[in-house]
C-alpha cells in the first residue's frame, strides 16, 4: 500500500490544482469586474496570471522544498506543452484563427520573454536581481499593451475581451468571489504540495531526473487548466482564445513564476535543461509565430504536427 502512496498523492495533487486554478480564476475574474476593472485588462492580466497560478505555486514550493530542477522543469516543460500540445489539440478540433496583431504584438512578447530567461539562464543560476528585472519587463509589456489597446483598439483587444468571457460565469456580488478565490488559494497550495511530493518520490524511486519529471509529469499537470479552458473555448467557436491564453501564459511562466520564485529563492538552472530544453522551448515558440504569421491561422495539419512533435519530445526525455 505505501508504494501507492507517491501516485496517490500525484492524482489528488493533479485534481486539486485543477480544481483550485478553476475557482481562483472564477473569483479573481469577478472581483475585477466588480472592480470596474475593463474586460480588456481582465483578459491580458488576471486570467492569464490564473491559469499559471498552478505553475507558480507548483514551482515555489518546489524551489523552497530544494526540487529547484521540478521548478525550472514544470516551466520550461508547461511552455512547450502549451505550444504543442494545447495548441495542437484545438487546432485538430477546429483551426485556430491567428491575427497578425495578435502574432505580432503578443506572440513577440512572449518571444522577448523567451529570450531573457534564455540570456538570464546562461548565468547558470537565476538570482534575485535576475528575478526583478524579469518582473520590471512584465510590468513594461503590459504597460504598453494596455496604452496600445487604448490608443488603438484592434482584434487584439477583442481577443482579450473574448478571454475573460471565456472564463465562464464570475461569481456575483463580493462574497461569492472572495469566497471563490481562497477556496482556489487552498486547493493550489495543498495539491502543489501533494504533486510535487509524489512527483520527486516516483523520480527517485525510477532513477529518473527531477527535472525530468517537472519537464513530463508535472509540466502537463500544471497545464491542465490552460487545456481546459482552450478546449471549451473552441467548442464554442472560439478557437482563436486559445492561441491569446498560450501567449500570455507562456509569458506569465517565464517572467511571473520564475521571476517571483527566484526573487524569494534563487533557482540553479539544471544541466539538462541549458544544455537542450530551452532551446527546444525557443525553436517551438519561433515555430508557432512563423506558422500563425505565414498562414494567419494554425490548421488541423500544423496541429497534427505539433502533437506528434510533442509525443516524439516526450518519449526522447524518457529514452535518454
Amino acid at each position: 500500500m505505501e508504494q501507492l502512496i507517491p501516485y496517490l498523492q500525484i492524482f489528488a495533487g493533479l485534481v486539486l490544482l485543477t480544481a483550485g486554478g478553476e475557482f481562483m480564476v472564477r473569483g479573481a475574474v469577478g472581483l475585477a469586474l466588480l472592480m470596474g476593472i475593463s474586460k480588456v485588462i481582465v483578459g491580458l492580466t488576471i486570467v492569464a496570471a490564473g491559469t499559471s497560478a498552478p505553475e507558480f505555486v507548483v514551482s515555489l514550493n518546489a524551489a523552497l522544498a530544494g526540487a529547484g530542477d521540478i521548478a525550472m522543469g514544470n516551466v520550461v516543460g508547461s511552455n512547450i506543452a502549451n505550444i504543442l500540445l494545447i495548441l495542437g489539440s484545438v487546432a485538430l478540433l477546429k483551426p485556430v484563427m491567428a491575427s497578425r496583431t495578435t502574432t505580432v504584438r503578443d506572440g513577440g512578447a512572449m518571444l522577448l520573454g523567451t529570450l531573457l530567461f534564455i540570456g538570464l539562464c546562461l548565468f547558470g543560476v537565476i538570482d534575485r536581481w535576475a528575478g526583478v528585472l524579469m518582473l520590471a519587463v512584465l510590468i513594461g509589456i503590459w504597460y504598453f499593451t494596455y496604452k496600445h489597446d487604448k490608443q488603438s483598439p484592434c482584434d487584439a483587444s477583442v481577443l482579450h475581451e473574448n478571454e475573460a468571457d471565456e472564463v465562464g460565469e464570475a461569481p456575483t456580488g463580493w462574497a461569492k468571489p472572495v469566497i471563490a478565490t481562497l477556496i482556489g488559494v487552498v486547493g493550489l497550495t495543498f495539491g502543489a504540495d501533494l504533486l510535487v511530493d509524489g512527483g520527486v518520490t516516483v523520480a527517485r524511486e525510477f532513477g529518473i531526473s527531477e527535472a525530468v519529471i517537472g519537464l513530463t509529469l508535472v509540466a502537463f499537470g500544471t497545464s491542465l487548466p490552460e487545456l481546459a479552458a482552450s478546449m471549451v473555448a473552441a467548442f464554442r467557436g472560439h478557437s482563436d482564445v486559445a492561441l491569446g491564453n498560450v501567449f500570455g501564459s507562456n509569458l506569465l511562466n517565464l517572467l511571473v513564476i520564475i521571476g517571483g520564485v527566484s526573487v524569494i529563492s534563487p533557482i540553479t538552472v539544471p544541466a539538462q535543461i541549458a544544455g537542450s530544453d530551452m532551446w527546444i522551448m525557443l525553436a517551438v515558440t519561433v515555430a508557432v509565430l512563423v506558422v500563425a504569421f505565414a498562414g494567419r491561422r494554425i490548421g488541423r495539419v500544423a496541429g497534427a504536427i505539433f502533437m506528434a512533435a510533442y509525443f516524439g519530445y516526450i518519449g526522447m526525455l524518457f529514452a535518454a
